[in-house]
């Protein structure tokens, strides 16, 4: 049997070729290209001919001698601009693969003067924005202007590559900036751990390290806002400083408020994030834990304060966004109670029944921006609390200065918009209880444009009201307001909404009684994001046994006095029918009424107006309030101060968090700005980066990594060029915050 030896094939291709698939191989040298297929030369180009080069790719997809990956790979480009070349082959020839310079196609504005101009104007404090406004170029031309270069002089290309063009060698290439390690170690703190142990020093001060992929280096985005909230200048005002310890009282705030960013307002949330990964961005070894957070909460606490420091913060806000502040909201807050103290119940509207639970009343501005949160006394009602905030109002908002209060109905009371007008504030509010409907043909269309350029148009009729005053030292006046009828076919009455404003059209009085739902977002939002209803402490306190509280035998009494008046009316409607029967005998017939015939019908009308007076004297003998030691003896109250100081901490990173997503809207070109910038921004503030300190210039440079959709990138590119701009110093340093975030980096390769 004869038997054939194997022998490898003859090699057909030049030895310095690369492989192509199977089938075709390709050489690249200075002089240009060939590519050849099952060894015979197939396509040739000279060198700088992109034309014929992309003309042979996708030549050996047509002819299959090679898939699109493979010829991708073998040219070094993306298998999606293979198929691009091919679509451009398809519809102009090869004329469609010839590469048009990129680059400027007009002649651009930043000539010499411009540019010198530019110099000039930054050197002199101004922002990029303020550059632009002036020199009538864009931001980006400011910042290519700044941005010192090696060699400034145009120079002409063989064949300008494209970035689909690029080789995978060139799209790796490391950034200029400066190379830091990753995950660095921080500084070793322990000299000063030892130190503040003794009480031998105030705190540590900020000492940041150059460091790559930091896990929370995101979380820096958002110190400028934070500064905007005069989160940690009103507390220094108002506490000072904390005792000689650790962490200071600037280290205590930023990292309260950077867990809550996370998700983790509760100091037991500490816990759940790693003390090394947050200690980076706070410029410690470590972050505190839960047990110094609550001490230090603790020392806060004591001083009682936390009110003055809320109302501080509030002034502050108002000062800096004084048109936010045109129109303030007010809403109560209820905070059920778990727990095994003794606290009071109240009715806990998304339980619809009473249950243990706390009060608060809430301020917000225009935009549903907390301002203030002061804690209600159980059972008082919302128009007793906003006549208490009357004074605190006019502290936040300044003297002098009219403000529109909006709130729901539960603050319906007419001496109450007696006293809001005399205090200099204007009413806004849902009509409460039965009124006549206002006739159709005095309803008009009106429409209202609001701050995002959405048009509104409702139904309405603008007439004027009389309130009676039936309370308080006005009682038996009537105050007059204007009225904003709603019509509506598809509801069964019409909604009435009362205000003292007079200049607004009654579009816009619409629209602002429907912001106020603004509130309710910031409830639903702060209850899932920062743990708003959380108990904060398990500390209580007893309650003030001479306090005076409702009787809770005055509402049963009155329910006597409901059902006697019910029967009252049964009675007489009896004694009206048979009286009816005794006037009407039948036909042919009559009767003759006597006094005792009339005595016995109206019986039961005596018998019951008997029973309803004495329900009356018995209903009016209960005292309508007595001391709390005889209603609910031993009833506790838990920490207010505790809770009012997280709040405080709640309210800087929501408006943090808020001030961040509209910069989204308003300083990027984000698209999809309005449906994902509070996603894009958490997204942002959880992200790695570079932490680079230059003691140098005094700067802290924060480079993030890309984010996982180049749109995404590009929006927060945007945004911290914008945060560039308000030259925020990190707390408790002098080192200027720089934000920029690495280019995003599409992918080598498209399956």
């Amino acid at each position: 049997m004869t038997v054939m030896t194997a022998q490898p094939p003859l090699p057909l291709n030049p030895q310095d070729a690369r492989p192509v698939g199977v089938a075709a191989a390709i050489v690249e040298d200075d002089a240009g290209g060939r590519v050849f297929v099952h060894g015979n030369l197939a396509y040739a180009w000279d060198g700088g001919d992109c034309a014929a080069r992309r003309f042979a790719a996708v030549s050996l997809v047509r002819i299959k001698a090679a898939t699109q990956l493979e010829v991708a790979e073998a040219f070094a480009v993306r298998p999606a601009t293979v198929r691009r070349w091919e679509a451009q082959l398809a519809e102009a020839g090869v004329a469609g693969l010839l590469a048009e310079p990129k680059g400027p196609k007009r002649k651009s504005k930043l000539t010499g003067d411009t540019v010198a101009r530019i110099h000039r104007l930054r050197a002199g404090g101004a922002s990029y924005r303020g550059i632009a406004t002036e020199t009538g170029v864009s931001v980006g031309s400011v910042g290519n202007a700044l941005v010192p270069t090696e060699d400034d002089t145009p120079h002409e290309e063989p064949c300008r590559a494209t970035v689909s063009d690029t080789s995978l060698e060139t799209e790796t290439e490391t950034e200029t900036e400066p190379e830091v390690p990753v995950l660095a170690d921080p500084v070793d703190r322990g000299v000063e751990r030892v130190l503040a142990a003794f009480g031998l020093i105030g705190s540590a001060p900020p000492v940041f390290t150059g460091c790559a992929r930091a896990p929370l280096a995101g979380l820096l985005l958002g110190l400028p806002a934070l500064a905007a909230t005069g989160l940690l200048q009103t507390a220094h005002t108002v506490y000072g400083e904390l005792p000689n310890g650790f962490y200071s009282l600037d280290t205590m705030l930023c990292e309260s408020v950077f867990r809550a960013l996370l998700g983790e307002a509760r100091a037991e949330g500490a816990t759940r994030i790693d003390p090394p990964a947050l200690g980076r961005v706070l410029g410690l070894d470590r972050a505190p834990e839960v047990k110094t957070i609550r001490r230090k909460i603790g020392l806060l606490a004591e001083s009682g304060r936390a009110g003055d420091w809320i109302a501080a913060m509030a002034r502050r806000h108002v000062k800096a966004r004084p048109e936010q502040a045109a129109v303030c909201y007010v809403d109560g807050h209820v905070r059920a109670y778990q727990g095994t103290r003794k606290i009071a119940k109240t009715h806990v509207p998304r339980l619809k029944f009473p249950a243990p639970a706390t009060v608060e009343t809430w301020v917000a501005d225009n935009a549903g921006d907390p301002l203030l949160v002061v804690m209600t006394e159980p059972a008082a009602s919302l128009a007793a609390e906003l006549r208490r905030l009357i004074p605190e109002l006019r502290a936040v908002v300044g003297q002098g200065r009219r403000v529109l209060v909006g709130f729901d109905r539960g603050g319906w009371s007419p001496a109450l918009f007696a006293d809001l007008d005399a205090a200099g504030f204007d009413t806004l509010t849902w009509r409460k209880g039965a009124t006549a409907d206002i006739d159709e043909d005095q309803f008009t269309e009106d429409t209202h444009i609001d701050e995002h350029g959405r048009t509104h148009t409702w139904a309405l009729a603008d007439t004027e009201v009389e309130c009676d005053i039936a309370d308080g030292p006005r009682a038996g006046q009537v105050f007059q307001m204007r009225q904003i009828s709603l019509f509506d076919a598809a509801r069964t009455r019409q909604m009435h909404i009362l205000t003292t404003r007079r200049d607004l059209t009654p579009a816009e009085i619409r629209y602002r009684m429907g912001s106020r739902w603004r509130q309710e977002n910031h409830y639903r939002y702060a209850r899932l994001h920062f743990d708003l209803d959380s108990h904060d402490t398990y500390r209580a306190t007893d309650d003030d046994p001479t306090r005076m509280v409702p009787n809770p035998a005055k509402k049963p009494a009155y329910q006597q006095v409901e059902k006697a008046r019910r029967a009252l009316d049964l009675a007489h409607n009896a004694s009206d029918a048979a009286l009816l029967v005794a006037h009407c005998p039948q036909p042919g017939t009559s009767v003759v009424l006597t006094n005792t015939m009339i005595n016995t019908i109206n019986a039961g009308v005596h018998t019951a107006q008997t029973a309803l007076d004495a329900a009356r004297a018995a209903h009016q003998a209960i005292p309508a309030r007595l001391p709390l030691s005889q209603v609910n003896p031993g009833q506790q109250k838990l920490d207010t101060e505790t809770k009012l100081i997280h709040h405080a901490i709640r309210i800087a990173a929501y408006n943090t968090a808020q001030s961040l997503a509209r910069a989204i809207v308003t300083a990027t070109g984000y698209t999809r700005a309005d449906d994902e910038a509070h996603t894009l921004i958490h997204t942002a503030l959880t992200g790695s980066g570079d932490v680079i300190p230059e003691t140098a210039t005094n700067t802290l440079h924060i480079r993030l990594d890309p984010l996982p959709a180049p749109r995404h990138t590009a929006a927060i590119d945007e945004l911290c060029q914008a945060l560039n701009d308000t030259n925020t110093v990190y707390p408790a340093t002098t080192l200027t915050l720089r934000y920029s975030i690495k280019s995003h980096r599409r992918p080598h390769t498209n399956y």
